[in-house]
Formats: structure tokens, C-alpha cells, sequence
């Protein structure tokens, strides 16, 4: 009789102490209401947080994916100021002195140059008045003043390609660069926001999962308390089921802790219009795979190995370099050529049309300004040198260029077979769940029966959580290789 009423009293005590750590939770854990609000939450569709949904957020409002923008706009800036080397240039000079009396000069000079892209030459227009006491006299203009038209063409350097031309060839390529880059930066925030969400379901199936183990353990509990004290179940069946809500409300709460670190961590990659950030709410919810339709197939990978081979934005910026160099190279190569500018001029004294002029001063070919410039570096040892480092840079470019090629190639294979074997392993899994909880089942009813413990009852539910867990980290991590897949391809 005694040993009966000590039993009672121990299983009083444990109530009391199961009681007391339910409301002394801590930190950072749901209570049992508010975990039991959020499961009812979880089937409600309008809660999942789709990733269609995340994705369109993080492309159209996150600073990196805006700020990615704004390198092809810098490369457009860069292409305006380069075509600025072929804008008209209006020139005007007024020089006069006047001492004593004496008119010493007054000069007046003008004119509109406007360079053209064939040949590198420009198209001058001008109009002299030159006057004064002391000007000198190959200056002396007529009263009326002199006009002229002419052109200067380089015959030899700078004929095929000059200093302005290689400028603005070289920065509209950059601006294919400039694309490139963009795409790539892009890509780079989608694959880090893609794997936070992963990892954001991954914590909370896991979370899911245990808090349902948290919950059968609790109910066997308080089942088998109340069986102990009418004598149908010993005590120490008691005290077991007892440690094991313990020991699954400790996993629970940090689990609890995991959970809310993922969804701030996730919640980086959430912003607004307006540049503000925003919270992932505590009731959305991440969404469930179907696990019948993650099979990758085998006409994917030739796509995207094709695909990569051709717009990868890592492949592009090179090619983008070396046409870059190439333009670089050409230009170098035409320094080689010595310097000979061509420059000539009609002249007229005509200053308006319709006005008498005799036609000794009128426009004719016979009325000119012709000029040579010749130059030549006897040695040419800076030039030279210049084009010798350039085709080094482009050997060393193709170079990189093959390497980079064979990673990507490599990089799209090995990520698929990944997936093959996410898929492989995922299919098994299921397969084992499906047999741990027929297990389960079968120690259960057995455990009615008097034949077995509540011990392997618990290590089988305990297994079964396992199972379902690494379920779901397989899950996540095939989303994931998934989305290094396509990253490593130069799309998403």
C-alpha cells in the first residue's frame, strides 16, 4: 500500500514539473497555442510564400538588381562621351592692339571643324580678317576678309583607325561588356536569395516535423500517466515518455532559434518600390515541392551546356575583352606608319553671296592653301613595344578564355549529376519512411499488446522524425543544385 501511494505521488510530481515547463519556454519558442495557430495556418494556401513570388520580388526591387542596371547605363555614358570626339567644333579668336595712335592689329579668326569617320579626316570652314599697321603680311586679309573651305586627311597614321575612332570603338564594346556583367551580377543575387529560401524551408519542415514529434510525445505522456496511476502501465514507462518530451522540446527550441534566423536572413532580399526593406511575415509559409516531379532530364544539360557555350556571361565578357583588344591591337599596329597629314584650303574674298567680286578673288582652284606634316620615330621602340605587351594580353586572354570555357562545361555536368543523384537518393528515402512507419505502426500495436517497450516505440517515432527530415534537407538540397545548375549555365 505504501509502495502504491509513493507511485502516485512521483507521477503527481512529474505532472506538476511538465506543467511548469510548458510556461517557463524559452526564449525565442512558440507556446502550444501559438505553434497550434500557426500548423492551422500552414494549410492555408494564401500563406505560402511561392518561390515565383520571391523571385519577382528580388528581380524587381533588390538594390544589387538595380544597381546591376546601372553599369549598362554607365557604359552608354561612356559611348556618349566617346562619339563627343565627333561632335562640330565652332572656334573664335579676337586679338587687337592699338598704342599710340597706331592701329598695330586686329585679328579676327574663325572657323567650324567637323571631323568625319572615313579616313579620319575633317572638314574645315573658316573666315580670316586681318588687319593693322603691323600684321604680318602672309596673314593680310582684304577688307572684306578671306573665307575658306577645306579638308585635312592623314594619308598615313591615322588613315585606318586614329585616337578618336579606337576610343569609341573600344567603348561600344564595353558596352557589350557592361551588358554581360549586368546579367551576371543579376544572377549572382538570384542564386544567393534562391538558397536562403531553400534553406528557409529547409528549417521549417525540420521545425514542423519535430514540433509534431514534441506533440505525440506530449500526448503519449499525458496517456500514460493517466494509465500508470490506475496501475494499467508501470511508472518507469512514465518517467521515459517524460524525458523524451524533454529532450524533443530542447531540439524544438533551438530549431526555433534556427527558423528565425532563416527567415531574417531571407528577409535581406525583400525590398519595396521605394527602397525601403521588408519582413517575411511569422505566418508565411514556404512551399512544399512535389517530390514526384523533381526529375531532371536528360535532354536539360546539352541545352544548357549549348546555351553556356554561347551566352554565358562569364564567356561574353571575355569576348567582350578581346574584341576590346583587338581594336587595341589594330591601332597600335597603325602607329607603326609614319605621320603624314594632307591639309588644303580654297580661299575666296567673297564674304556674301550676291556681291560683286572679281573672280581673281572668288572661289577657284587656282585660289588655295596647301600644307604637308611628315614625322617618323627612326626607331619606332615605343610603339613596337606597345603592340608586343597587347598581343600578350591577347594570348593570355585566349588562354583564359579556353580554361574558363572547360569549367563552365564541367561546372553544368557535374551540377547535373547532382541532381541525378538527389534524385536517386530521394526516391529511396521515400521508400524508407514508407517502411518506418509501417514499423512504427507494427511496435505500436505490439506495445498494446504487452509485447514491447516503450523504449523502441520511441527510438522508431525518433527514427521516423529523422527520416522525414533528411527527406527534406535532400529536397532542399536538390532546389538548390537546381538553381547552381542553371547558375553555373549563365540563366536562371
Amino acid at each position: 500500500m505504501k509502495k502504491r501511494i509513493l507511485q502516485i505521488i512521483l507521477l503527481l510530481m512529474s505532472g506538476i514539473t511538465f506543467t511548469a515547463s510548458a510556461q517557463l519556454r524559452p526564449a525565442g519558442t512558440a507556446d502550444s497555442s501559438s505553434v497550434n495557430k500557426k500548423n492551422e495556418t500552414a494549410i492555408d494556401s494564401s500563406q505560402i510564400f511561392s518561390v515565383r513570388l520571391f523571385q519577382q520580388m528580388v528581380l524587381k526591387n533588390h538594390p544589387i538588381v538595380r544597381q546591376a542596371v546601372l553599369l549598362s547605363a554607365a557604359a552608354r555614358a561612356d559611348f556618349m562621351q566617346a562619339l563627343g570626339k565627333f561632335d562640330p567644333l565652332l572656334e573664335s579668336t579676337f586679338d587687337r592692339k592699338e598704342f599710340g595712335n597706331t592701329d598695330y592689329y586686329a585679328n579676327w579668326s574663325n572657323q567650324l571643324k567637323v571631323p568625319l569617320w572615313l579616313a579620319g579626316a575633317d572638314l574645315k570652314v573658316g573666315y580670316d580678317h586681318f588687319t593693322g599697321e603691323n600684321v604680318n603680311p602672309q596673314y593680310i586679309t582684304p577688307e572684306q576678309g578671306l573665307s575658306s573651305v577645306g579638308i585635312s586627311i592623314p594619308i598615313g597614321q591615322g588613315f585606318v583607325i586614329d585616337a578618336r575612332r579606337n576610343v569609341l570603338r573600344q567603348s561600344k564594346i564595353m558596352m557589350r561588356y557592361a551588358e554581360a556583367e549586368r546579367i551576371k551580377q543579376i544572377l549572382s543575387v538570384w542564386y544567393a536569395a534562391v538558397s536562403d529560401y531553400w534553406n528557409w524551408y529547409l528549417a521549417f519542415t525540420e521545425y514542423v516535423l519535430l514540433k509534431e514529434g514534441v506533440d505525440l510525445a506530449t500526448t503519449r505522456f499525458v496517456a500514460l500517466r493517466g494509465q500508470t496511476m490506475i496501475g494499467d502501465k508501470p511508472p518507469i514507462d512514465t518517467i521515459e515518455a517524460r524525458i523524451t518530451v524533454q529532450d524533443r522540446e530542447i531540439q524544438l527550441a533551438k530549431l526555433s532559434i534556427e527558423l528565425s534566423n532563416r527567415r531574417l536572413i531571407l528577409s535581406n532580399h525583400l525590398w519595396d518600390s521605394a527602397f525601403s526593406p521588408l519582413e517575411l511575415p511569422d505566418a508565411a509559409i514556404p512551399e512544399h515541392p512535389d517530390e514526384n516531379k523533381l526529375k531532371p532530364e536528360s535532354e536539360q544539360v546539352d541545352t544548357l551546356v549549348h546555351f553556356a557555350s554561347a551566352q554565358h556571361p562569364d564567356l561574353l565578357m571575355l569576348r567582350a575583352r578581346a574584341a576590346r583588344l583587338e581594336v587595341e591591337r589594330s591601332y597600335r599596329r597603325e602607329l607603326l606608319k609614319p605621320r603624314l597629314n594632307l591639309t588644303g584650303s580654297l580661299i575666296t574674298a567673297r564674304d556674301r553671296f550676291g556681291a560683286f567680286n572679281p573672280h581673281y578673288y572668288d572661289l577657284a582652284w587656282r585660289n588655295y592653301k596647301f600644307g604637308v606634316d611628315f614625322s617618323l620615330p627612326l626607331f619606332l621602340r615605343a610603339e613596337r613595344g606597345k603592340l608586343r605587351a597587347v598581343k600578350i594580353q591577347q594570348d593570355q586572354l585566349d588562354l583564359d578564355l579556353q580554361q574558363t570555357d572547360r569549367e563552365i562545361r564541367n561546372e553544368i555536368i557535374t551540377s547535373y549529376n547532382t541532381l541525378l543523384a538527389y534524385r536517386d537518393q530521394l526516391e529511396i528515402q521515400v521508400a524508407s519512411i514508407g517502411y518506418q512507419q509501417q514499423l512504427l505502426d507494427a511496435e505500436q500495436q505490439k506495445y498494446a499488446l504487452g509485447e514491447s517497450t516503450l523504449f523502441l516505440i520511441n527510438s522508431r517515432e525518433t527514427k521516423l522524425i529523422d527520416m522525414k527530415i533528411k527527406r527534406a534537407e535532400m529536397i532542399a538540397g536538390y532546389q538548390k543544385s537546381l538553381a547552381k545548375l542553371y547558375y553555373n549555365a549563365g540563366t536562371r
